[in-house]
């Protein structure tokens, strides 16, 4: 074997260095503390509109979220095998819990709705029987009561 490096701590197993994981796990100094500069970065990358997030250099099949700058949105962008990328653009708002239900309230709503039915329906049940036939006005008899 023609290895030219064999500590695959520091090129990874194949002698060819670590470059398939981005974050590589940070190493440690001779104290026992850890090296900050070896720790991994996380950003966000942010573009304006949709002219940014198409403007974004891609390598072929690849995928990301940019959160965008100018509107509550993120676009998911993902390239295919050739390279060729598609953009699509998904709304964001924040996060709102919802309010806490407060039962008595439901309850002493729902008994004045059951009082406001029962009064309706007993209404009903007495101007069935003294109920008076609507008779409409001929337009004489609208003119002399509008004169009055």
């Amino acid at each position: 074997m023609n290895n030219f490096n064999s500590n695959p701590g520091v090129f990874g197993n194949n002698g060819m260095g670590n470059f398939n994981n981005p974050n590589p796990m940070p190493t440690s100094n001779y104290f026992g503390t850890m090296n900050v500069n070896n720790l991994p970065r996380y950003n966000i990358i942010q573009v304006k509109g949709q002219n940014g997030a198409e403007a974004l250099q891609m390598a072929p099949n690849s995928k990301t979220i940019l959160l965008d700058e100018t509107d509550p949105l993120i676009w998911f962008v993902q390239t295919d095998g050739a390279g060729y990328k598609t953009v699509t653009p998904y709304t964001i708002t924040p996060y709102q819990p919802a309010p806490p239900v407060d039962l008595n309230a439901i309850e002493q709503r729902l008994s004045i709705l059951e009082e406001k039915i029962n009064a309706r329906q007993s209404n009903s049940q007495s101007n069935k029987s003294t109920k008076k036939q609507f008779k409409p006005q001929s337009s004489a008899e609208q003119s002399v009561d509008t004169a009055d």
